[in-house]
């Protein structure tokens, strides 16, 4: 049976494991690189350095949840044939800008919980950060509308 048979179910949890494994891949690239790999920051930087740490222990948690639900919606609706490719696709790429703005938004600016880097012009990485998001998300809008 054709994935497309069963309708806006199909469509909706695709995008969504994709979405879940986009938003878990980010984070582990963020926390991977920036939080470990460069030292940049901690996921929250407002206290401690054990304190810190033990957020970013969080945040890498939070992204291995995130990608196990998403793998584990990918297999069953793969297992019943009702997989859209396309859309779990393009819903990684909506996670994984999604993850990235609001990170560089909320986390950055409103919660203020770290910055991207401690440096005296903190603009140009706030707009590479926000740019990078924002292409991330009009790759996933273009895949969506391409389908």
């Amino acid at each position: 049976m054709q994935a497309e048979t069963f309708g806006s179910f199909a469509l909706v949890r695709s995008t969504w494991s994709g979405v879940l494994i986009g938003i878990g891949v980010m984070a582990a690239v963020d926390e991977i690189v920036f939080h470990q790999l460069l030292a940049w920051h901690h996921f929250y930087d407002g206290s401690t350095s054990e304190i810190g740490l033990m957020t970013d222990g969080l945040l890498h948690a939070a992204e291995l949840i995130a990608i196990a639900a998403g793998l584990t919606m990918l297999w069953k609706l793969n297992q019943r044939g009702m997989l859209i490719r396309s859309r779990a696709v393009a819903g990684l790429f909506l996670g994984a800008g999604g993850f990235q703005l609001f990170d560089g938004t909320i986390n950055h600016k409103v919660f203020r919980l770290h910055q991207i880097r401690y440096v005296d012009n903190i603009l140009p990485y706030d707009i590479a950060w926000n740019a990078a998001a924002l292409l991330l998300l009009i790759v996933g809008i273009y895949l969506i509308k391409a389908r």
